[in-house]
């Protein structure tokens, strides 16, 4: 992503499209992390706080902010942002939501979040995807994998993903404001998939906050998803988020926590 935009960087006529829906902003604070975004910030208004995000209409991260507008009105407020109103001006496509506040999600060894971690991966688990074609991540995953794979182990991932839960597919903590209860935000890449993979992606992030393997495989195994699935389709994902990842992550501790879990699984 290029460098992030300021409020005052948006054309005027953009501004005046948000002001119509926000009312006058008085203050604009940007997003200090997230990627997804050329514009991301807490938009201080006379009504309160609007949290705004988005980019151009025509350029590659549009299809994410419309894929989050397409799945929000499925999502329940207690787990998710509410959208607000949506803007389309001069080539801009902007989403306003509610804003949430809250802190990121604590994930070492006995936070006290972890319990309302899990309670937003039982609320996700339990939302009727929207009838939006082509969003399997079993589809996504074989694309991405290619021909690249470089174990037997990877290629056979996709096959174990089949299913009809709704996945948010990046629950990591910068995604996952805590209060009172977990909120879950940036939805540009939800799925649809089996029941166990929203767990797994959250199996790495507590290994990469210090969590032994098999402790957050006993963590996540309170899912009955990850629990009932089968241990090799386990081991082919943890194995393909290594292919993945190692292309253009390799040196994060994402990434390197994957591996860890990986060796685990086929050690």
């Amino acid at each position: 992503m290029s460098i992030r935009l300021d409020w005052q960087d948006l054309p005027m006529d953009v501004r005046a499209a948000v002001q119509d829906h926000a009312g006058p902003v008085i203050g604009a604070e940007s997003a200090s992390v997230g990627r997804n975004s050329a514009f991301a910030a807490t938009l201080t208004t006379q009504d309160g706080l609007v949290f705004c995000k988005g980019g151009r209409s025509d350029g590659p991260q549009a299809v994410m902010h419309r894929n989050e507008a397409a799945v929000n009105p499925f999502l329940p407020e207690e787990l998710a942002p509410h959208l607000l109103w949506r803007v389309e001006q001069d080539g801009w496509l902007l989403l306003g939501f509610q804003y949430v506040a809250g802190r990121h999600a604590d994930l070492s060894p006995g936070s006290p979040d972890l319990p309302l971690v899990a309670a937003a991966i039982k609320k996700i688990s339990d939302i009727t995807p929207p009838p939006v074609p082509q969003r399997a991540i079993a589809d996504h995953w074989q694309t991405a994998l290619g021909n690249g794979a470089t174990s037997e182990w990877a290629e056979r991932a996709p096959q174990y993903m089949c299913g009809s839960t709704l996945v948010h597919s990046d629950l990591n903590p910068l995604n996952i404001l805590v209060a009172d209860a977990a909120h879950v935000v940036d939805w540009a890449w939800w799925r649809t998939g089996a029941a166990w993979i929203d767990p797994a992606f959250v199996v790495v992030r507590l290994v990469a906050e210090g969590h032994q393997p098999s402790h957050a495989e006993e963590w996540a195994a309170q899912f009955d998803g990850f629990r009932e699935a089968p241990s090799k389709a386990i081991t082919a994902f943890a194995a393909s988020l290594v292919c993945l990842w190692e292309r253009k992550f390799a040196d994060t501790d994402t990434t390197k926590a994957a591996r860890r879990w990986a060796e685990h699984r086929c050690g």
